[in-house]
């Protein structure tokens, strides 16, 4: 709870400057009144009002920096009038009257167009800007009036206060690797393919991967959904990716790759997956040297040997893979095992190393007589291994020789589980069952609508509110399951529902392979000892998961390593900033530090941008969601080719229209 002087931060007024600071009113918003470290904020300034943390604030320079900030970012727009001669008459007025020169008559031209942007800008930006600065010639006329009075600046008028701003947009802030979403998309329905690549790659090289596979917490950001549907955000993304594949173009980085640094400072990173990889594309794009280090003979992680065919092409992943493999800097070692010997050598040779490696132990389903050696007992993680080494590169051979014609049960209800129970479809299973622990409405969260529909049209049964008591077995394999049902019980205190066990309702059934996806846990044996690495209590390493430096110097850790079993959106937005500190901690003396970006970014992250309560204006309701081609069932139910077509350039064009581009400027006073 933040407790501050003034705020007008989304319709909650908090007034305590003629108060004592005892009887202080707090909010009920996150506001940012501690910046970074020990530097305070002054003041916070955005999309939804204003938040004003210190007594000596400079409420008319505030509004002014503002306008500056909003006058900057629509020079670059300009796709409205409104937007950008509104927003040069804003910064006009506002610059006037901060140096002493307004008049009152300044002030109702100011009203006055700030309510012409409100009501006529074609995007949020310029619909929201001129909200609170108004809140500030209203709450803190009396400064406004000095000004003008006595023909004088504004007391911090070029003043040593320092304005830190960052422009978001609600899908962008939800989505964790922070991509310009609306970017984009933009580039979407303007066929501008290229440019709609290079927004997608300035915080996600993986574009191909995370526009087929990304769970797309963004769409339950989009404000679209206040109106009608969300945008089919996750499907807009490979379009660019696609485009430059399709078109054999050259790899369009965000930005020119530097040449490779000849200082001799180098960087490992162990493990080739998402995490690893994204790491290796930013420092590389930095022109600093890295060595990747795979266990695996083949690069992409879990990604590659996990996530089936017909969800991720292997020739789509591989564009991603080459695209930082083929960077000048980078190095990869494939069948390298990193052992706590070598992760020593490595230590002592790298000026830092960042542990990416995933979390590829299955865990148990913790049920009487459960023992993974017996038959028909076959962990998540090595059954889709062998699944994907054989379907997408040839090695070892086909899972149909174990579960063609058997009964397949799988434990879980994620994106591995849905990934178990579809392949073993594929893999001409006769019966396939899921057994999960909640409801049918808690999977697709976990998952997608998309995911779990295709998982049912398939054929795929699911039993929800159940769990496996006993495992049953012959001597050398198992025979059949004891399955316990559960209820939710609402608490009568109010609480949450429990869920309860439901005495009569056990059931028994027969299966040939039992296949626990209930989670993963990280193979840790290649921490020295020595080292006495701190870690969760979900026994990953920790860090303060805002640098992704571990409790040794130098050592760093991202993806499912630092947080457990984790999206690849999320992975490589760790990866993401890990990358960003390393490339400074390499050169400043073995500090770590955040940029003011960075810091924005964690501050509206916690404040929360989306306001799902939000009553949407100016835009026609009612147009409908475009839905991309899927095979059917009789298309691919025996195969492993991709289940989603994706969009016809017409079906692009018209969803990447419904966007209502909704970025917004937010601003820190320091």
């Amino acid at each position: 709870m933040a407790k501050l002087l003034f705020s007008t931060w989304q319709g909650e007024l908090i007034d305590n400057r003629d108060k004592p600071s005892d009887e202080w009113s707090e909010s009920g918003f996150k506001l940012p009144e501690t910046y970074h470290g020990e530097r305070n904020s002054k003041a916070f300034i955005g999309w939804d009002g204003v938040a004003i943390f210190d007594e000596d604030i400079d409420a008319v320079e505030l509004a002014n920096q503002y306008a500056a900030q909003y006058q900057e970012y629509s020079e670059a727009c300009g796709r409205c009038a409104p937007g950008r001669w509104g927003g040069r008459i804003l910064y006009d007025l506002l610059d006037k009257i901060a140096r002493g020169e307004g008049s009152h008559d300044d002030v109702a031209h100011l009203k006055e167009i700030a309510q012409t942007m409100m009501t006529t800008s074609k995007c949020e930006i310029g619909k929201t800007v001129p909200k609170p600065i108004l809140d500030l010639m209203e709450h803190f006329k009396d400064q406004f009036d000095t000004c003008i009075d006595a023909q004088i600046p504004s007391k911090h008028y070029n003043g040593d206060t320092s304005y830190i701003a960052k422009v978001t947009a609600p899908c962008t802030d939800m989505c964790p690797a922070h991509v310009d979403i609306p970017a984009y998309i933009e580039g979407v329905r303007d066929m501008m393919f290229t440019d709609s690549l290079a927004a997608t790659r300035q915080t996600m090289p993986l574009a191909h991967t995370c526009g087929r596979v990304c769970p797309h917490p963004c769409e339950d950001a989009c404000r679209r959904t206040n109106l009608d549907e969300p945008i089919a955000i996750m499907e807009l993304k490979r379009l660019g990716a696609d485009y430059e594949t399709d078109h054999g173009l050259p790899w369009q980085h965000p930005s020119e790759p530097k040449p490779l640094k000849n200082d001799g400072k180098k960087v490992a990173i162990i493990g080739a997956g998402p995490a690893g990889l994204t790491a290796a594309y930013y420092l590389a794009l930095e022109g600093i040297q890295v060595d990747i280090f795979e266990e695996l003979p083949v690069n992409g992680g879990e990604v590659a040997v996990g996530v089936p065919e017909y969800r991720m092409p292997i020739n789509k992943y591989q564009k991603d893979i080459d695209l930082v493999l083929e960077m000048e800097a980078v190095n990869i070692y494939n069948n390298h095992r990193v052992d706590a010997e070598r992760l020593k050598e490595i230590d002592a040779e790298y000026d830092a190393t960042l542990l990416a490696f995933g979390t590829r132990l299955s865990k148990k389903v913790y049920a009487t007589n459960e023992n993974p050696k017996m038959g028909g007992y076959w962990g998540a993680i090595s059954m889709l291994e062998k699944v994907n080494l054989w379907t997408k590169y040839g090695i070892g051979s086909s899972a149909s020789n174990e579960l063609k014609d058997k009964t397949v049960v799988c434990v879980g209800g994620g994106f591995t589980s849905m990934d178990v129970v579809r392949c073993s479809i594929r893999e001409g299973a006769k019966k396939v069952i899921m057994l999960y622990r909640r409801d049918e409405a808690t999977i697709i969260r976990n998952t997608t609508y998309e995911e779990y529909h295709e998982a049912v049209e398939e054929g795929v049964e699911f039993i929800f509110y159940s769990a496996i008591e006993e495992i049953f077995d012959d001597g050398e394999n198992i025979t059949k399951l004891k399955v316990n049902r559960f209820e939710l019980v609402p608490d009568p205190n109010g609480g949450r529902p429990q869920l309860e066990k439901i005495e009569g309702g056990d059931f028994e059934i027969e299966c040939d392979y039992l296949i626990p996806a209930v989670s993963q846990a990280a193979d840790l044996q290649l921490l020295p000892k020595e080292w006495e690495l701190k870690l969760t209590s979900w026994n990953t390493l920790l860090t303060n998961g805002k640098d992704y430096m571990t409790s040794r110097p130098g050592l760093f850790a991202a993806g499912d390593c630092e947080y457990g079993p984790m999206t690849i959106v999320n992975a490589v937005g760790q990866a993401k900033r890990a990358a960003s500190v390393i490339s400074r901690y390499l050169y400043n003396g073995g500090l770590c530090t955040l940029t003011d970006d960075e810091i924005m970014e964690d501050h509206l992250n916690k404040l929360k941008v989306y306001n799902k309560k939000e009553k949407i204006t100016g835009w026609m309701p009612g147009i409908p969601r475009q839905e991309s081609e899927k095979l059917s069932v009789a298309e691919r139910i025996d195969n492993n080719k991709e289940v989603n077509l994706g969009f016809t350039g017409e079906e692009a064009i018209a969803e990447a229209e419904r966007c209502m581009r909704c970025y917004y400027i937010s601003m820190v006073a320091v």
